[in-house]
């Protein structure tokens, strides 16, 4: 049987940059069999050495997770679709007697909301009394936060601890120009509040912990998580489904997105579609792999809609049901979800009753140990002026990011065509590894040295240290 398996972006460096791969199987354990000969470089992305599927990993087999089948062992048939998901980092509306009333300006403002039954002014003072916290005010935050804003969300709470940086105005349109180094919670709550003064903006200028989530969460109906990694993606949903509050999921990377609606007393939460997170520097971040500016746009756009409709209560909300967005091709795909009942913390028998490290729990801090394996930018240019040629250095970012900006006498081996091109290399060379940041790099040194080369190190801080103390008209991005 031909079965189409289809490829997230983030792994399409491994099949050629196909997003799709048709495969030959019986089974989907068959057809996994298949595409992991096919393409080796997907393999220590996809399963454990012992050949189980990661944690971190899912498979649907046209909209059906394969875990409420038969797992691997499921049958398929000619024209199947095999969806590989990796993970890329109701509500409590006050009663009628205390929804607050609308001022003549606030009717006039909201006027074409009150023109729809399904919202009306009853709806519209549900908004008003609503509290909704947002958990980020960059890509995702932007977009959600503006549209809660206007819609008259009476209370949006914002968490953040960044500064607002040039290369966030690509997309985190509630920044500008003018407020560039300035708090972006500070920069966020001026933009709110002059698109609609008639919302109170909350600001919690601090990184969410294990220590003060539950304290922060708490005073609020809803959650909408706008974050950017996996220990606050997995501390918000433990804390949500700890305080029984509804948590508006989205995540973005490069041209693909994703959204649903995680509330542990009606469905799955987020350890219900991921029980474990990937290895640290596994998944690239957007720094690293990039994103379409309008996307977070997009996928910001859809949670503020399931966020708005939870209150007003209308409409069906994602609640079990996981929304796929591919922006090449404009296609949205939905995939049932179903509540795990081993879930360690929604499922029958808990075993996560509070808050724990979520740091450890995703793996930070338990990196190889790299000292002594890295060389700062200008330890580098010293050493290279005494050795020339005799000091190789192999850029392992992609073709695109080389064009933006390269070191000179740099060999372009971008890290996904490293293990395939070992032959290339001399075994006793000095070699130097460097990315964008160094966490690729790092990779880089591990495949290297695991197959023999003896004297590698890694550039600290990558190209973008170099270009900012080394050579400061070099393009950054």
């Amino acid at each position: 049987m031909s079965v189409t398996v289809s490829i997230p972006t983030p792994l399409r460096s491994f099949t050629g940059g196909r997003d799709a791969v048709a495969v030959v199987g019986t089974t989907v354990g068959q057809v996994l069999d298949e595409l992991l000969a096919a393409h080796t470089g997907l393999k220590r992305h996809l399963v454990q050495d012992d050949g189980r599927l990661r944690t971190f990993v899912n498979l649907y087999l046209n909209d059906t997770d394969i875990r409420q089948l038969a797992s691997t062992a499921t049958p398929v048939t000619e024209g199947d679709v095999l969806t590989i998901v990796p993970s890329i980092a109701g509500g409590s509306p006050a009663t009628e007697t205390a929804l607050p009333k609308l001022s003549h300006a606030e009717v006039l403002r909201y006027s074409r909301h009150l023109l729809l039954p399904e919202v009306g002014v009853e709806g519209q003072r549900k908004l008003k009394a609503a509290r909704v916290l947002t958990i980020g005010a960059g890509g995702l935050g932007s977009p959600l936060s503006l549209y809660l804003a206007a819609a008259g969300v009476g209370t949006i709470g914002i968490v953040d601890f960044d500064v607002v940086d040039l290369t966030n105005l690509q997309r985190q349109i509630v920044h500008g120009t003018s407020t560039l180094g300035h708090s972006k919670l500070e920069s966020a709550k001026a933009r709110l509040t002059d698109l609609n003064p008639n919302v109170d903006i909350v600001g919690h200028e601090a990184r969410l912990t294990s220590e003060n989530a539950l304290d922060i969460i708490r005073d609020y109906d809803i959650v909408v998580d706008g974050t950017d990694n996996f220990p606050t993606r997995y501390l918000v949903n433990d804390a949500c489904v700890l305080l029984g509050k509804p948590n508006v999921y989205g995540s973005i990377f490069r041209f693909e997105g994703q959204a649903s609606v995680f509330y542990a007393k009606e469905g799955p939460c987020y350890r219900c579609l991921y029980s474990e997170p990937p290895p640290p520097g596994l998944v690239p971040s957007c720094a690293e792999g990039g994103v379409l500016g309008v996307l977070p746009g997009i996928i910001g756009s859809i949670q503020a809609l399931e966020t708005i409709k939870w209150i007003i209560g209308a409409g069906d909300s994602l609640i079990g049901r996981l929304v796929l967005f591919d922006a090449l091709k404009l296609r949205f795909r939905e995939l049932k979800l179903r509540k795990d009942p081993s879930c360690p913390i929604c499922g029958e028998n808990p075993t996560i009753h509070e808050l724990i490290d979520y740091q450890a729990f995703c793996g930070i801090g338990a990196e190889p140990d790299y000292a002594g394996v890295e060389i700062g930018v200008e330890d580098f240019r010293r050493e290279r002026e005494q050795k020339g040629d005799d000091l190789v250095l192999i850029d392992v970012r992609e073709p695109h990011e080389w064009e933006i900006a390269h070191i000179d006498g740099a060999r372009l081996i971008p890290l996904s065509q490293l293990p395939d091109r070992l032959g290339e290399l001399d075994g006793h060379a000095e070699i130097v590894t460097h990315c964008h940041h160094g966490a690729r790099s790092l990779k880089a040194l591990e495949i290297l040295r695991g197959a023999g080369f003896g004297k590698v190190r890694s550039l600290a801080g990558g190209i973008d240290a170099w270009a900012e103390q080394v050579e400061p008209g070099m393009a950054r991005y």
